[in-house]
């Protein structure tokens, strides 16, 4: 799915064995509920994943996996086989004979909570040894433990994986997560230079306000900045007064942490699905028009690391505000087989497969971002109110008006001069452009018209969608 385009990695669901949900049926979340280390998931089994990150790897498209090492399944997952490849497991013992893990291995003598679960964020060690929602939580300090997991990770980088976000890494210490990671092998040098390190992402959910930050963890890789996502949508919803204009200082004038550190998103599977953090004012795809501009602004902004959502739909149905149906799982047969990915005509997807990574304006803005990558931020421009504009060097320029009037400004967007191609409402095609035309004069200004009502109202233009 990803041949031939401009993305350089892709970030994959848990590939390993989770537990066999049947109430709700077969949730997303079941996923996030490990029941071993061997490689079969609703994804496929050990021999297809190793096919899909060879088949990535040698078009250049490299593979993240999601580590989900703070736990194991729920308290209540019962005993059985009902798990992803047929191991046998008792949650209530803690008996994981496919890794193996017992009693031992976890830290309910740790936790200090009545319930055995988290129930106070303002207590450091409650957040970090007590059960996160109930999943059985593991004992990272011990070494054993320890030694498991980077098994399993070091067995995925031998695959050609080129990196991991980590689950839940807020709910471990950073010493632990630090512990695991010099176990690590480095990246398979039948595709990756010698030496090469996998890189890492933690999720850690700070949106201020707790004594964990993102900041403890930047000694292991990057993390997730939960609050770009939440700002961003109050920002394209003009929600609490908020304008584009203020986005001149987008990044860390906003409280973020820093660029280097960042990994951003306009919405996740969590966020989405208003699981995890950032609340009502997260974009998705279900609001296409303002979500094509937040994911273009991140994509032309040199802020952070972007990650691009690529989802599947669900039947949406909200009573009192809350969506009933947020834990349903991808498209599927009725065998609880998952449907494949269709491919329409138009290169977008069938099935109820998203793809937001393949509409045209998303897709186009990835090749933007790739294009400008290392230029820096310039040229803003804005009309004190949600008319904005800024450039990268001399190798792009976006315009945005999500104002409720028309546009009609000249400014200078630092471009050599010639005529471009919008890669907003078209593309470059042979020697002519699909969409609107651009005209940069010889000092570099241009004249950008943007209607309010425009499908999508903003423009972007780079030097190599340049006729």
């Amino acid at each position: 799915m990803l041949t031939n385009t401009f993305f350089s990695h892709h970030h994959i669901s848990p590939p390993n064995e989770n537990v066999i949900v049947t109430d709700p049926w077969q949730p997303w979340w079941e996923r996030y509920q490990p029941i071993s280390y061997k490689l079969c998931s609703r994804s496929g089994n050990e021999t297809e994943f190793r096919d899909m990150v060879t088949r990535c790897n040698n078009v250049g498209v490299h593979i993240y996996v999601d580590a989900v090492i703070n736990h194991m399944c729920g308290t209540n997952a019962g005993a059985g086989d009902h798990a992803t490849c047929g191991s046998y497991f008792n949650a209530k013992t803690e008996d994981f004979p496919a890794v193996p893990y017992s009693g031992w291995d976890f830290n309910d003598g740790k936790c200090k909570s009545r319930s055995g679960d988290i129930e106070n964020y303002h207590d450091i060690s409650q957040v970090r040894d007590c059960r996160l929602v109930s999943l059985l939580d593991l004992a990272l300090e011990k070494d054993y433990v320890r030694s498991k997991v980077a098994e399993y990770m070091n067995y995925l980088i031998d695959i050609g994986v080129a990196g991991f976000r980590i689950d839940a890494a807020k709910h471990m210490w950073p010493g632990d997560v630090k512990a695991i990671l010099e176990k690590l092998k480095d990246l398979n040098t039948k595709w990756f230079s010698a030496g090469a390190k996998p890189f890492i992402y933690q999720e850690v959910i700070d949106l201020g306000g707790e004594p964990i930050k993102g900041s403890d963890y930047f000694g292991n890789g990057r993390v997730t900045e939960f609050k770009y996502g939440a700002k961003l949508g109050t920002v394209i919803r003009k929600w609490n007064g908020e304008k584009m204009a203020y986005l001149k200082n987008w990044g860390e004038g906003w409280g973020f942490v820093p660029s280097d550190r960042a990994l951003v998103f306009v919405d996740n599977h969590d966020n989405q699905r208003g699981h995890g953090a950032g609340g009502a004012s997260i974009l998705t795809f279900w609001d296409s028009r303002l979500y094509k501009m937040a994911v273009g602004f991140m994509l032309a902004h040199p802020y952070g690391f972007t990650r691009v959502m690529s989802s599947f739909r669900w039947p949406r149905s909200f009573v009192n505000g809350r969506d009933v149906n947020d834990w349903v799982g991808p498209p599927s047969n009725s065998d609880g087989s998952t449907k494949p990915v269709a491919i329409n005509a138009d290169t977008t997807c069938g099935n109820d497969w998203v793809c937001e990574h393949r509409w045209r304006q998303i897709k186009n803005m990835v090749i933007f971002r790739n294009v400008v990558d290392g230029q820096p931020f310039s040229n803003w421009w804005d009309n004190g109110s949600n008319q904005v504009a800024f450039g990268r060097g001399n190798k792009g320029f976006v315009v945005f008006n999500n104002d409720d009037w028309n546009m009609n400004v000249n400014v200078q967007t630092g471009l050599p001069a010639g005529t471009y191609c919008d890669v907003i409402s078209g593309q470059k095609e042979d020697d002519r452009c699909t969409g609107k035309e651009v005209h940069v004069s010889g000092d570099g200004m241009a004249n950008f018209q943007i209607s309010n009502n425009a499908e999508d109202p903003f423009v972007a233009i780079h030097v190599n969608a340049k006729l």
